[in-house]
């Protein structure tokens, strides 16, 4: 076996990246990478690609094919990461996030890869209201990250890949410990502030729904999209990955957060504007579909594991949403020191 896992140097390959190894320790794994977070180390591990056979370094957006050869599987995590960045680089979203990843699916498709496995979101749904939203319903994304998922979706499904299985998982919002932590996620920067200040300022009113999927319950579900067959879900399966135990009220988060510690406060901003990304997801299909993965984490234990882990670097920075540990703070201090350009490609 052979899979290749693009955008491997970021919070979810560093952990895809060893489970896989656990789970096929004779296959070849390789990684392929950009590089923007390779240094973003967050545990005393050693890096964790040292498990990989390979590791290819180059941008999504000019993609060598012939690097695909004899690969059975491609699992595509790379892309802009979230709506800050995306935000701000509109234009490199679109360009990472949709017509590089259904250029690499073409191509895998045509060098013969059996399983394609893309990394979407549930952010899809954007302004959704309290229904539980399945993947019949209707898209609103509101930001270009989620707009670029929404049209790979869509450019993916237009593939001829009769030969190739397509898995677009629709995750929930990532969370948990990593060995790259990013705390610009909403569970992760909740933890994070509960340790370094003791208090937990929610930016909007609290109410907006957000659905949670701990980072290792993302590899089991990645592995379960390079094995399955197309008895299983179809040649093409766009699938909303993660559980509904885990639809939580932004407020709710915070105070499940809470409860870890001693003496911490929870404000809401009760004047801040309506955040309209607010979805509630539902994951019958998944459960459906993917039998006997249920996830291992629940909320209470992965808030346990960031803070075991947070306290294992000795982490203390009550000003941490302007440090490396924020995905936009990285590519801005490269911008600074002029070793990226505008379009995010290296000088």
């Amino acid at each position: 076996m052979k899979i290749l896992i693009t955008g491997n140097l970021g919070y979810v390959g560093a952990w895809l990246s060893k489970y896989l190894r656990t789970q096929y320790p004779q296959a070849f794994i390789a990684g392929y990478d950009l590089g923007y977070f390779q240094q973003c180390i967050t545990t005393n591990n050693f890096a964790p690609e040292r498990v990989l056979d390979a590791q290819y370094y180059g941008d999504v957006r000019n993609f060598d094919e012939n690097i695909l050869n004899g690969f059975d599987s491609v699992i595509h995590l790379a892309a802009i990461s979230n709506d800050p960045i995306g935000n701000k680089f509109e234009q490199v979203t679109l360009d990472v996030n949709y017509s590089s990843s259904v250029d690499i699916a073409q191509k895998a498709i045509n060098k013969g890869v059996k399983h394609f496995v893309f990394a979407s979101s549930c952010s899809v749904y954007g302004a959704a209201g309290d229904a539980a939203k399945t993947e019949t319903s209707e898209l609103n994304p509101l930001t270009a990250y989620a707009k670029s998922k929404v049209k790979t979706e869509e450019g993916l499904s237009k593939l001829n890949s009769e030969n190739t299985i397509i898995t677009c998982l629709r995750f929930a919002t990532a969370c948990g410990i990593s060995d790259r932590l990013r705390l610009d996620l909403v569970l992760n920067d909740f933890v994070a502030s509960a340790m370094s200040s003791k208090k937990i300022s929610i930016l909007s009113d609290g109410t907006p729904w957000r659905p949670l999927i701990n980072v290792k319950d993302m590899a089991r579900a990645i592995n379960w999209a390079i094995t399955r067959d197309a008895n299983n879900g179809g040649n093409f399966l766009i699938c909303n990955t993660g559980s509904n135990t885990w639809n939580y009220t932004v407020k709710e988060l915070a105070e499940h957060v809470q409860k870890h510690f001693t003496d911490i406060t929870v404000s809401v901003n009760q004047d801040a504007p309506p955040d309209k990304r607010s979805y509630r997801v539902n994951f019958d299909l998944f459960t459906s579909l993917a039998k006997g993965l249920t996830p291992e984490y629940d909320i209470n234990k992965t808030i346990e594991e960031l803070k075991n882990g947070l306290s294992s670097i000795h982490f203390n920075n009550i000003d941490f949403r302007n440090s490396s540990l924020m995905r936009l703070n990285v590519l801005n201090t490269y911008l600074e020191n002029n070793q990226l350009d505008l379009n995010l490609n290296w000088k």
